[in-house]
């Protein structure tokens, strides 16, 4: 299949793209290279840089390319950003969307496939829960905000256009490729600064000097798995979460690291970040369509090697 990859510069979205190559599709990256990088694109993707925010573009990509499945990934990903900037979040995340879904009805594309977020629509998930798929979203920060209502928007779309859709919902992705200067991804941080005997910081969940707050991190490969899957049509349920279920404190998370680089930690402890959720533990299902996620320690051994690689290579 034809298939436009959005965001395919960035950390997820091209590991996606890699994969769906690997698996015989015709890829077209989108990307305004903002946060992601071009040396990221696979050489055998065709590459357009170009801002979701801009109508003229995305409908000339879609005029040359005539993809048959839209994988979105490109977004504004940091909640404090979305705080700070919340139209912004919005110009992009939510009327970005929009512009490719008119495409989407105006050239039948068969499929779009949204990177959707578990980690911030479910907003605070209590102790010992896990979210499941069902469970109330409650967006609780203009980020969060934003990914619930373009999962609207499919909906409608559905209704009116008959458009098909998957709707992804991550919890905390990490692995190769994150940028460690970014306001997201704790484990890329943690990893450069460790690796460069550099202090960390654990910010709070309640209070400053505790654990910090209670995530899901879910390995990249795991992700590319479910993308893949939706791609070519293999979901069967609308809405996915792409997660371990597994519990991890943001000091449990440094200690982990701590081990499989040898090298003890400088911790520093900082407060409460607004916008943070304190708690966010996500359920996979039972047969969660990438199979059994990665574990933390491997899927932290990996991403480790990766780092170090970049650090002797000084890029």
């Amino acid at each position: 299949m034809k298939v436009l990859v959005t965001g395919g510069a960035g950390f997820i979205g091209s590991h996606v793209s890699d994969a769906l190559l690997a698996a015989g599709h015709t890829v077209c990256v989108l990307d305004d290279l903002s946060s992601g990088r071009r040396e990221n694109v696979p050489a055998a993707a065709r590459f357009v840089q170009g801002d979701i925010r801009d109508a003229a573009t995305v409908a000339k990509v879609f005029a040359d390319f005539l993809p048959e499945v839209v994988c979105h990934q490109a977004a504004q990903v940091s909640v404090s950003v979305s705080t700070r900037e919340p139209l912004r979040d919005a110009q992009i995340n939510v009327l970005g969307t929009l512009n490719l879904l008119q495409e989407c009805v105006a050239k039948k594309v068969q499929r779009v496939v949204f990177a959707s977020t578990g980690g911030a629509i479910y907003g605070h998930v209590p102790e010992p829960e896990r979210a499941q798929v069902g469970r109330q979203p409650r967006p609780s920060s203009p980020y969060a905000c934003s990914k619930f209502s373009v999962e609207a928007y499919l909906g409608a779309y559905r209704s009116e256009f008959a458009l098909r859709f998957s709707i992804l919902r991550y919890a905390n992705v990490y692995g190769p490729r994150q940028d460690p200067h970014g306001e997201a991804g704790v484990v890329a941080i943690f990893c450069q600064r460790l690796l460069a005997g550099e202090p960390i910081q654990v910010y709070a969940r309640k209070e400053q000097g505790d654990d910090g707050c209670v995530r899901d991190y879910v390995f990249v490969q795991d992700v590319v798995k479910a993308n893949v899957a939706a791609v070519e049509g293999r979901l069967q349920d609308d809405v996915v979460n792409v997660a371990t279920g597994v519990a991890t404190t943001t000091l449990g998370l440094a200690r982990a690291l701590e081990k499989l680089t040898g090298k003890p930690a400088e911790v520093r402890f900082g407060p409460r970040r607004e916008g943070d959720v304190e708690r966010s533990v996500i359920d996979p299902g039972a047969a969660p369509p990438y199979g059994v996620p990665r574990s933390l320690e491997s899927g932290l051994t990996e991403t480790l090697a990766w780092f170090r690689e970049r650090a002797t290579r000084g890029s």
